[in-house]
Protein backbone atom coordinates (compact mmCIF):
# COMPACT_ATOMS: atom_id res chain seq x y z
CA UNK A 1 0.00 0.00 0.00
CA UNK A 2 2.88 2.23 -0.36
CA UNK A 3 1.90 3.32 -3.34
CA UNK A 4 -1.83 4.70 -2.14
CA UNK A 5 -3.27 7.17 0.29
CA UNK A 6 -6.47 6.96 2.01
CA UNK A 7 -8.89 9.04 0.47
CA UNK A 8 -12.19 8.74 2.61
CA UNK A 9 -13.28 6.03 5.07
CA UNK A 10 -16.98 5.60 4.85
CA UNK A 11 -19.26 4.03 7.76
CA UNK A 12 -22.29 2.49 6.07
CA UNK A 13 -25.38 3.04 7.47
CA UNK A 14 -26.29 0.24 10.29
CA UNK A 15 -29.84 1.01 12.22
CA UNK A 16 -30.05 0.98 15.81
CA UNK A 17 -30.20 -2.85 16.95
CA UNK A 18 -32.90 -1.98 19.82
CA UNK A 19 -36.88 -1.82 18.28
CA UNK A 20 -39.91 -0.04 19.16
CA UNK A 21 -37.84 2.93 20.34
CA UNK A 22 -39.64 6.31 20.53
CA UNK A 23 -38.05 8.68 17.69
CA UNK A 24 -37.16 11.59 20.47
CA UNK A 25 -34.55 8.86 21.88
CA UNK A 26 -31.02 11.04 22.67
CA UNK A 27 -28.34 8.48 21.10
CA UNK A 28 -24.93 9.73 22.17
CA UNK A 29 -22.53 8.11 19.33
CA UNK A 30 -19.57 8.09 21.35
CA UNK A 31 -15.92 8.09 19.11
CA UNK A 32 -12.11 7.72 19.71
CA UNK A 33 -11.47 11.30 19.74
CA UNK A 34 -14.45 12.46 22.12
CA UNK A 35 -14.33 13.70 25.61
CA UNK A 36 -16.11 11.47 28.51
CA UNK A 37 -16.37 14.90 30.27
CA UNK A 38 -18.48 16.58 27.04
CA UNK A 39 -20.49 13.00 26.56
CA UNK A 40 -21.12 12.95 30.44
CA UNK A 41 -22.56 16.61 30.56
CA UNK A 42 -25.12 15.78 27.76
CA UNK A 43 -26.34 12.56 28.67
CA UNK A 44 -26.68 12.76 32.48
CA UNK A 45 -28.38 16.50 31.71
CA UNK A 46 -30.69 14.38 29.56
CA UNK A 47 -31.32 11.57 31.70
CA UNK A 48 -31.81 13.85 35.23
CA UNK A 49 -35.00 15.16 33.35
CA UNK A 50 -38.49 13.56 33.88
CA UNK A 51 -39.25 13.38 30.28
CA UNK A 52 -36.49 11.32 29.05
CA UNK A 53 -37.09 7.73 29.72
CA UNK A 54 -34.41 6.36 27.47
CA UNK A 55 -30.68 7.02 26.36
CA UNK A 56 -28.76 4.73 23.85
CA UNK A 57 -25.01 4.96 23.83
CA UNK A 58 -22.98 3.49 20.72
CA UNK A 59 -19.45 3.04 19.31
CA UNK A 60 -17.31 1.65 17.09
CA UNK A 61 -13.58 0.39 17.23
CA UNK A 62 -11.36 2.03 19.52
CA UNK A 63 -14.44 3.57 21.02
CA UNK A 64 -15.95 0.30 22.48
CA UNK A 65 -13.63 0.76 25.69
CA UNK A 66 -14.47 4.22 26.13
CA UNK A 67 -18.60 3.69 25.15
CA UNK A 68 -18.75 1.22 27.93
CA UNK A 69 -17.00 3.59 30.41
CA UNK A 70 -19.70 6.20 29.81
CA UNK A 71 -22.06 3.82 30.43
CA UNK A 72 -20.98 2.81 33.60
CA UNK A 73 -20.26 6.54 34.98
CA UNK A 74 -24.05 7.27 34.33
CA UNK A 75 -25.33 4.12 35.75
CA UNK A 76 -23.89 5.70 38.75
CA UNK A 77 -24.86 8.94 38.59
CA UNK A 78 -28.79 7.93 37.91
CA UNK A 79 -29.72 4.95 39.85
CA UNK A 80 -32.59 2.55 38.99
CA UNK A 81 -31.51 1.83 34.88
CA UNK A 82 -31.72 -1.06 33.00
CA UNK A 83 -29.63 -1.75 30.84
CA UNK A 84 -29.59 -4.15 27.25
CA UNK A 85 -26.19 -4.42 25.61
CA UNK A 86 -25.43 -5.68 21.94
CA UNK A 87 -22.43 -6.60 20.32
CA UNK A 88 -22.50 -6.51 16.35
CA UNK A 89 -20.11 -5.30 13.56
CA UNK A 90 -20.19 -2.44 11.15
CA UNK A 91 -19.54 -2.04 7.97
CA UNK A 92 -16.56 0.47 6.67
CA UNK A 93 -15.48 1.00 3.06
CA UNK A 94 -12.11 2.42 2.84
CA UNK A 95 -11.41 4.38 -0.54
CA UNK A 96 -7.43 4.06 -1.51
CA UNK A 97 -6.19 6.86 -4.32
CA UNK A 98 -3.01 6.05 -5.68
CA UNK A 99 -0.24 8.53 -5.19
CA UNK A 100 0.84 8.90 -8.61
CA UNK A 101 -2.40 8.49 -11.33
CA UNK A 102 -0.04 8.38 -14.13
CA UNK A 103 1.48 5.30 -12.74
CA UNK A 104 -1.78 3.61 -13.95
CA UNK A 105 -2.62 2.30 -10.34
CA UNK A 106 -6.54 1.58 -10.05
CA UNK A 107 -8.19 2.94 -6.99
CA UNK A 108 -8.82 0.64 -4.63
CA UNK A 109 -12.16 0.16 -1.68
CA UNK A 110 -11.29 -1.76 1.11
CA UNK A 111 -14.48 -3.43 3.06
CA UNK A 112 -13.90 -3.92 6.99
CA UNK A 113 -16.29 -5.51 9.75
CA UNK A 114 -15.42 -3.22 12.88
CA UNK A 115 -16.35 -4.56 16.22
CA UNK A 116 -19.39 -1.88 17.61
CA UNK A 117 -21.23 -2.14 20.78
CA UNK A 118 -25.39 -0.30 21.20
CA UNK A 119 -26.27 0.51 24.86
CA UNK A 120 -29.73 1.05 26.09
CA UNK A 121 -30.56 2.39 29.28
CA UNK A 122 -33.63 3.13 29.95
CA UNK A 123 -35.68 4.15 33.41
CA UNK A 124 -38.42 1.76 32.57
CA UNK A 125 -38.82 -1.80 32.75
CA UNK A 126 -37.20 -3.83 30.21
CA UNK A 127 -37.58 -7.46 28.79
CA UNK A 128 -35.55 -9.81 31.40
CA UNK A 129 -35.36 -12.15 28.68
CA UNK A 130 -33.66 -10.59 26.17
CA UNK A 131 -29.78 -11.71 25.73
CA UNK A 132 -27.60 -8.82 27.20
CA UNK A 133 -30.63 -7.62 29.58
CA UNK A 134 -28.81 -6.02 32.91
CA UNK A 135 -31.12 -5.34 35.65
CA UNK A 136 -30.05 -2.40 37.99
CA UNK A 137 -27.85 -2.66 40.99
CA UNK A 138 -25.89 -5.05 39.40
CA UNK A 139 -22.36 -3.43 39.09
CA UNK A 140 -23.18 -2.44 42.86
CA UNK A 141 -22.70 -6.54 43.61
CA UNK A 142 -19.97 -6.56 41.42
CA UNK A 143 -18.25 -2.99 42.77
CA UNK A 144 -18.50 -5.00 46.47
CA UNK A 145 -16.98 -8.08 45.36
CA UNK A 146 -14.00 -5.80 43.66
CA UNK A 147 -13.54 -4.09 47.15
CA UNK A 148 -13.75 -7.44 49.61
CA UNK A 149 -11.30 -9.34 46.80
CA UNK A 150 -8.95 -6.09 47.23
CA UNK A 151 -9.25 -5.70 51.14
CA UNK A 152 -8.52 -9.80 51.23
CA UNK A 153 -5.13 -9.31 49.27
CA UNK A 154 -3.80 -6.53 50.97
CA UNK A 155 -4.44 -8.91 54.43
CA UNK A 156 -2.38 -11.34 52.71
CA UNK A 157 0.28 -9.33 51.85
CA UNK A 158 0.59 -7.63 55.33
CA UNK A 159 1.14 -11.65 56.90
CA UNK A 160 3.54 -11.93 54.36
CA UNK A 161 5.59 -9.31 55.06
CA UNK A 162 5.26 -9.53 58.60
CA UNK A 163 3.05 -6.48 59.28
CA UNK A 164 1.40 -5.55 62.11
CA UNK A 165 3.16 -8.02 65.21
CA UNK A 166 6.82 -8.43 65.87
CA UNK A 167 8.17 -8.10 62.60
CA UNK A 168 11.36 -7.91 61.79
CA UNK A 169 12.78 -4.86 63.84
CA UNK A 170 14.79 -3.07 61.46
CA UNK A 171 18.24 -4.50 62.41
CA UNK A 172 21.13 -4.76 60.84
CA UNK A 173 24.86 -6.75 60.84
CA UNK A 174 25.54 -8.47 63.98
CA UNK A 175 22.30 -7.86 65.60
CA UNK A 176 22.77 -3.96 66.03
CA UNK A 177 20.03 -1.58 65.08
CA UNK A 178 20.28 0.36 61.88
CA UNK A 179 18.22 3.07 63.72
CA UNK A 180 21.02 5.86 64.55
CA UNK A 181 21.20 6.70 68.21
CA UNK A 182 18.64 4.00 69.08
CA UNK A 183 20.86 3.31 72.12
CA UNK A 184 20.83 6.38 73.25
CA UNK A 185 17.47 6.45 73.00
CA UNK A 186 16.84 3.77 75.37
CA UNK A 187 18.94 4.74 77.82
CA UNK A 188 17.02 8.13 77.99
CA UNK A 189 13.65 6.01 78.06
CA UNK A 190 15.10 3.74 80.99
CA UNK A 191 16.11 7.16 82.99
CA UNK A 192 12.50 8.98 82.30
CA UNK A 193 10.83 5.32 83.50
CA UNK A 194 12.97 4.91 86.80
CA UNK A 195 12.45 9.06 87.09
CA UNK A 196 16.34 9.62 86.66
CA UNK A 197 17.34 12.85 85.24
CA UNK A 198 18.43 13.29 82.07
Amino acid sequence: MENYRKARTVELPCPPPFTGLPPDTPEVKVKDGSKIRNLMGFAIGRMESEAARHILFSGTGKAVAKTISCVEILKRRVKGLHQLTRLLYRHIEEHWEPLVPEAGLDTLTVKKNVPAIWVLLSKDPLDTAEPGYQAPGCFDTLWAQAVEGEAGQQGQRRKRQGGGTGGGGGRGKGGKSSTPNSGCQREALKRHQSGGAP
